[in-house]
């Protein structure tokens, strides 16, 4: 391969990966917004039930959600964030049945169910 194909090609290269890296940062929201609490407080709150199928499997772990909370208090939209897929489920079951404090706007922010057998 001579220099200036070489060159050619490793330009070619750099300017992809930089689109790339570009296209990433701008689609994806940042860390920071993801990791937040959610700081409305909770009226009234439903606990999940363990599925059987993970109870017999030993299954256990965390299931983190982003929740936005309309400003009647009710739960307007869940986006999972990790979580085995048998435990999904029933965490944003039991939190579409939360209840938060009125507010003026909308909130948004993170809620972790831990989820073990000797529950």
């Amino acid at each position: 391969m001579s220099l200036a194909l070489f060159r050619r090609f490793t330009g070619t290269c750099l300017l992809g990966v930089t689109a790339l890296l570009a296209v990433t940062a701008l689609s994806c929201p940042p860390a920071a917004n993801a990791q937040e609490e959610l700081a409305r407080k909770v009226k009234s709150k439903v606990a999940p039930s363990y599925p059987d199928i993970a109870r017999r499997m030993n299954i256990t772990g965390t299931v983190k959600v982003i929740v936005v909370v309309a400003p009647n208090g009710s739960i307007k939209n869940t986006k999972v964030m990790g979580g085995h897929p048998l435990l999904v489920t029933a965490a944003v079951d039991a939190l579409k049945k939360w209840r938060f404090e009125p507010a003026s706007d909308e909130t948004t922010g993170t809620v972790e169910f831990k989820f073990s057998p000797q529950e």
